[in-house]
Formats: structure tokens, C-alpha cells, sequence
């Protein structure tokens, strides 16, 4: 279930392939960094090996110079209709808040509409913090970013490459 409110930054595209194309395609972590504009790279935690709910990953982030992770615990699966995660940062014994990322779509006439939205669900401490390790003066204006360009990407993909 998203969180109440309005998204800190949300964007939509309609795509030209089977929403369940376009969920293989958001659904895995490996593809989805290679879509995505800081995500980079994954690697699954506690023996999970796809996307189910629950399972959770380690996701590797990159802008410019700066490198971080995150750790995501996927909260909803339906194919073809929506694919979400949570994600927090790991610092020892102490586990914070970071964002929720959410996938959803919408079938139309030739294809489908998809919609990626993020929550960011940190302490104002820690979005000091997290926008020094990424390097971000606003993040919201930087997910808009690049939930615009992960977007196109996934379009591109969905509309021009086949399984």
C-alpha cells in the first residue's frame, strides 16, 4: 500500500508493449539498473533469487563520484499491474528510513501506461545526511530526474526488444 499523500516525484508514459512486458522489466532488479538513472547494480539478500514479496535486495547507487547502497524490501508483485519496494540504509546496527518506489500499470488500448512514483519517507536528519552521500541539493527535483529518463529508457526497451 503506497504511503498517504502526494508523491515527492511521480511521472507517467504510455508504451507501446503488454503490461506484463513491462512488468519483467521493472520487476528485476538487474534490468532495472541497467534502465535506471542512479540504481546501478543489485544483489539479491537472504537466499532470495526473484521478485517476490518480502524478498529483499541490496541495491548499489551511483551519481558522479559518489557511490552508495540501499537496501530494498519488495512490498507488492501483481503482474502486469504494479511492482513497489521500500528502501532503507544500513548503518551498523541501526536501520533508517529512506524511500518508497513504486511501478504501477494501466492498461490501454495498445499497450499500457506506466507510472513510477517515489515517497521519501526519511527523518529531516537523515535527508541531511542522504543528500550529502549523493550529492543531491533537492532531492525530489533529482528523482523527477531520473524517474523521467528511467521511464524512457523502460520504453525504449519494452517497445524494441523482445524477451
Amino acid at each position: 500500500m503506497p504511503p498517504t499523500g502526494q508523491a515527492d516525484a511521480t511521472s507517467s508514459i504510455t508504451i507501446d508493449a503488454a503490461p506484463q512486458r513491462v512488468y519483467e522489466l521493472i520487476s528485476d532488479p538487474g534490468t532495472l539498473a541497467e534502465l535506471a538513472a542512479e540504481y546501478a547494480g543489485f544483489r539479491w539478500l537472504d537466499g532470495a533469487a526473484n521478485a517476490t514479496v518480502g524478498a529483499r535486495f541490496k541495491g548499489n547507487n551511483k551519481s558522479g563520484w559518489r557511490r552508495w547502497s540501499t537496501v530494498a524490501t519488495i512490498t507488492d508483485a501483481a503482474p502486469g499491474e504494479r511492482f513497489a519496494f521500500d528502501v532503507t540504509v544500513e548503518a551498523g546496527p541501526l536501520t533508517v528510513n529512506g524511500a518508497r518506489w513504486q511501478y504501477d500499470i494501466n492498461p490501454t488500448d495498445n499497450g499500457c501506461t506506466l507510472t513510477e512514483s517515489t515517497w521519501d519517507q526519511r527523518a529531516p536528519w537523515a535527508r541531511i545526511l542522504g543528500d550529502l552521500a549523493s550529492g543531491a541539493t533537492d532531492r525530489a527535483r533529482t528523482n523527477q530526474h531520473n524517474i523521467e529518463t528511467t521511464l524512457h529508457a523502460v520504453k525504449t526497451r519494452a517497445e524494441h526488444t523482445s524477451r
